[in-house]
């Protein structure tokens, strides 16, 4: 008897340079699954990089198109879902993903977020016209283990596999 396979989304969530889209293409291709890059559909839609709605905009023009697109997505299977960081903000949209798929904190360091994202204020990051990168941290940390199921606490230097080895390992655990 072969084992029946699991449908089931994956949402990941964190900081901007945590690893949302280059941890999610991994996964959705190790699983076989769709991957769906929240912050594309947005720039799809409004013709233009995060950075030019927010200035053009503002940040409630971004979090409006997040939302939407989110709950846009409707009835998706078998989906890797990479959200930008500030999803978070939106009830709604979290409500929304915690019903249709297992979200995971990809929880890295401070440190490593502002290494990888030296243009911070380049990047379309909502929060940073008024706060410092450090204070959005702060404030999101919060946020994100408020609404994970899972947390994967990514370290230094280690190789993508290994991390979507302990998603995958998280996310279809069987309950014994």
């Amino acid at each position: 008897m072969g084992r029946k396979r699991v449908v089931m989304n994956i949402t990941l969530i964190g900081m901007a340079g945590a690893g949302k889209s280059t941890i999610g293409k991994a996964l959705a291709k190790r699983l076989d699954y769709t991957f769906i890059d929240v912050d594309r559909l947005i720039t799809d839609k409004t013709g233009m990089p995060l950075q030019v709605l927010i200035d053009k905009q503002g940040d409630s023009a971004l979090l409006r198109f997040e939302e939407e697109a989110i709950l846009g997505l409707g009835q998706v299977d078998n989906c890797i879902i990479s959200p930008g960081g500030s999803v978070i903000y939106s009830e709604k949209s979290m409500v929304y993903l915690k019903n249709i798929s297992k979200v995971v904190f990809l929880d890295a360091s401070f440190r490593s977020i502002a290494r990888r994202i030296p243009n911070a204020r380049r990047r379309g990051i909502v929060g940073l016209r008024d706060r410092s990168l450090k204070e959005l941290f702060e404030e999101r940390l919060v946020l994100y283990n408020k609404y994970a199921d899972f947390s994967v606490k990514i370290r230094g230097k280690e190789n993508i596999q290994g991390i979507v080895d302990r998603v995958i390992r998280l996310c279809f655990m069987v309950e014994s």
